[in-house]
Parts: structure tokens; C-alpha cells; sequence
């Protein structure tokens, strides 16, 4: 089985900056590491793999220091890399990088499974594996849970929503997004952060690929952020209660009758 795990590298740090200009997350000078939700994909594609043999190639769109998470990516035991940087991507929302993305699979070819997790936790958004799952024309289960080989082209697949389970037999081509309680991430070893670097890791352009030029980056993204901001921190009034208990339940209780929060005796 041929399986593409879609890997975004995201800022290690809750204090981003947005560029004024181009309203997009800047990146320089913070450090990435991989999407928590991606970890769990690329876990998924190794433990498939493992049962019923094949190929794991991961793969990432963003600037060329992106490589150092899909070097972890191989080091974790993915058997080869594709990484796509080019300035034409820069600024892409997620239409565009979805079209950059299925393209780059088609380009790799005879792709069973893609697998994404659920959402980033910078955007937040969890369009990336629909969008890409129909470009390609496939058929996709987000949110799983748990995901088990029947055969070499048909997985069980369990997702749950509130007290709802729900289980499905799909099957291959198939994009998945996964959940945190799908694929629990493992530990890198000394010996495979060896090994990674005899894996093949293939940084790809818009050159090598057949894509339209105006559905690439920001100049092919219909999301048109107009302004970024903060919200304002509202400031509570409080009030002191008197220092003796009896007093102060009272003092409470009438607080919240004069605010309608206390029922009515009947």
C-alpha cells in the first residue's frame, strides 16, 4: 500500500506574530515543530503499513526549513520525503495549498491512502483534508479514531461524535484525517535518526509539477483577511463581602436575586 501523510510544521510557541501586510502567520525566527494532529496520522501510516506492507512518504508545503520536521518524519520511520517549497506557494490559503498538495500526489502516483490530521492547531480550520480528498476525486472519513487494515485496500475504520460510534469498511484510494486517539506517536531512537538520513528526503517546485500558476499562493487564494485583532480584555467590577460568614452568605444571596440568578420560592 502507497500512503502520503500530509505533515504541516507549525510555530513552537502560543506567541505568534501576524504580518501586517500580508495578514499571515510570521514565521521567522520561531522555531517548528510537527502538528500534534499530523503525528498522529504519520503513527497511523506506519502501524497500516506494518500489517500490510508498502510505502510511507511524507510530505509537506512550506519554506525550506521545513525539512527539519520531515527529516523527524523519517526518523519516525517514514521511507521517503517530499517537500514542497517554492516562493509562487507562499501566502497560500487552503484552497490553494490543497491544489499544491493534490497535485504533488498525483505527481507521486498510485497513492492508495492519504492521511492528515483532523486540524492544525495554528489555523485551526480542518479544511485540508476534504479540500485535498476532493481534488483528487476520492472518497474520505475525517475525524477517526481508531483505523484498522481488513486487507491491502480496505480499512475499518472507527470515529466517534458525542455518545455516537459509528464504524465504516472503506475502501482504497481514501483520504483519512485523524484524531489525537488515532496512531499514539512514538519515541525516536538514536538508531533511526541515523538511519534517516540515508532516506530519500525531495524538495519539489512549481517547475516540477504540471500546476496552474493562478491557483498558487496567495495570488490563487480566495480568503481575503481584511484586519487581524485582539479582543479587548473586559474589566469586572467586584464588590467586597463582609468578613463574617453569615453576613457575607447573606450579602451573596441578595447579589444574585437582584441579578435574577436565584429561583423564586414558590
Amino acid at each position: 500500500m502507497k500512503i502520503v501523510v500530509g505533515l504541516k510544521q507549525v510555530p513552537e510557541t502560543t506567541n505568534v506574530k501576524i504580518n501586517e501586510k500580508t495578514k499571515n502567520i510570521d514565521r521567522r525566527g520561531v522555531s517548528g515543530v510537527i502538528n500534534k494532529y499530523d503525528r498522529n496520522a504519520l503513527q497511523t501510516a506506519l502501524d497500516i503499513r506494518d500489517v500490510v506492507g508498502g510505502t510511507v512518504i511524507a510530505m509537506s508545503m512550506g519554506p525550506n526549513d521545513f525539512a527539519v520536521s520531515l527529516q523527524e518524519a523519517l526518523s519516525l520511520g517514514a521511507d521517503e520525503a517530499v517537500l514542497l517549497s517554492d516562493r509562487a506557494f507562499g501566502g497560500a490559503d487552503t484552497l490553494a495549498t490543497g491544489y499544491v498538495l493534490a497535485e504533488a500526489i498525483k505527481k507521486i502516483g498510485g497513492v492508495d491512502l492519504v492521511i492528515m490530521g483532523q486540524q492544525s492547531v495554528d489555523a485551526d480550520t480542518g479544511q485540508m483534508g476534504p479540500i485535498v480528498a476532493e481534488m483528487l476525486g476520492i472518497s474520505q472519513v475525517t475525524y477517526a479514531d481508531e483505523i484498522q487494515p481488513k486487507s491491502d485496500n480496505e480499512l475499518r475504520i472507527k470515529r466517534y461524535d458525542d455518545n455516537i460510534e459509528q464504524e465504516i469498511i472503506a475502501k482504497t484510494p481514501l483520504m483519512l484525517t485523524t484524531t489525537g486517539n488515532a496512531g499514539k506517536p512514538e519515541y525516536v531512537n538514536v538508531v533511526e535518526i541515523k538511519n534517516s538520513f540515508e532516506k530519500p528526503l525531495t524538495t519539489w517546485t512549481s517547475k516540477d509539477m504540471p500546476v496552474d500558476s493562478n491557483r498558487l499562493g496567495q495570488s490563487g487564494s480566495p480568503t481575503v483577511v481584511r484586519r487581524i485583532m485582539s479582543p479587548e480584555p473586559k474589566e469586572r467590577a467586584g464588590k467586597m463581602l463582609s468578613t463574617d460568614a453569615t453576613k457575607a452568605a447573606e450579602e451573596l444571596a441578595g447579589i444574585l436575586h437582584e441579578e435574577n440568578l436565584l429561583a423564586e420560592e414558590d
